[in-house]
């Protein structure tokens, strides 16, 4: 793992609890790319999309966040929301 990558993985660790401290939180997982081990997938699973557009993007703990791990995504990466449907 590269240096930025554990840097990530520190931050990320120190980011958690800005996220799980929120209502609606359900948990987190970080993936490193196989094929391109400086690329990272974050998944965040909330019990809404207003629990994490509304409730944790409009936090004081979003600022924290953003504070602690904005400046490690260049660029900056695209946001989606997706619903389980299986299983």
């Amino acid at each position: 793992m590269s240096d930025q990558g554990r840097k990530l993985l520190s931050r990320r660790r120190l980011g958690r609890p800005r996220a799980s401290s929120r209502p609606g939180y359900c948990g987190h997982q970080l993936h490193k790319t196989l094929e391109n081990p400086s690329l990272y997938l974050l998944l965040v699973e909330w019990e809404t999309l207003e629990d994490h557009t509304v409730g944790f993007r409009g936090s004081p703990q979003y600022q924290e966040w953003k504070t602690l791990l904005h400046h490690f995504y260049d660029p900056f990466p695209t946001v989606l929301h997706h619903q389980r449907v299986y299983p």
